[in-house]
């Protein structure tokens, strides 16, 4: 096993000022030493449909599943839109797991961060996306929870976060997850 651990995440907002993507960045910066973190971008994925995934698939899927396959953790980040995560979120999780048989989300380790404007923080998106991929077979870290009320307040004008307390959360978010990666890959 190498000492450093490849972890994608994947923001479920596309907005380009996204608070997700705030808090996404923000987790990063956090991220334990021994992780080399990225985002993969799931906004140029055309729908999943199976008609198209023949042996020539549109070439943003091949990529994606290439990027996720390389992976060896995933931080899904999501807003809550309808009391679910999103249609952005839940495309890319059907552009990986197919073909049937082929799913490039199984055995990943996984963690799961809601966010949003109000205050119960993506509670619904975040255990909406939890079902998906426990179908999956990625393992998905239980604590700490992690639903981000009141997003907007959070960052400055230049998406710094600016919570201190908030802060020291997202530090707690990263260990525990650096800690559970190491103990499942």
């Amino acid at each position: 096993m190498s000492d450093t651990q490849k972890i994608g995440f994947i923001i479920g907002s596309l907005r380009k000022g996204s608070y997700n993507r705030m808090v996404a960045k923000a987790l990063m910066e956090r991220a334990t030493k021994n992780f080399e973190c990225t985002i993969i971008e799931i906004g140029d994925l055309p729908l999943y449909n199976e008609d198209l995934d023949t042996d020539t698939p549109p070439e943003a899927w091949t990529k994606f599943r290439k990027e996720v396959k390389g992976m060896d953790g995933i931080v899904f980040v999501t807003p809550e839109y309808n009391r679910g995560t999103t249609a952005a979120i839940k495309n890319a999780i059907d552009v990986g797991s197919r073909p049937y048989g082929k799913s490039v989300w199984a055995s990943k380790p996984a963690a799961v961060v809601s966010a949003s404007m109000s205050a119960m923080g993506g509670f619904g998106a975040n255990h909406q996306l939890r079902q998906s991929l426990v179908f999956l077979d990625m393992p998905v870290m239980q604590q700490p929870e992690a639903y981000i009320g009141k997003a907007q307040d959070l960052f400055d004008k230049d998406g710094k976060l600016t919570n201190e307390d908030t802060g020291k959360f997202f530090d707690k978010i990263m260990d525990t997850y650096s800690n559970w990666v190491k103990k499942l890959t």
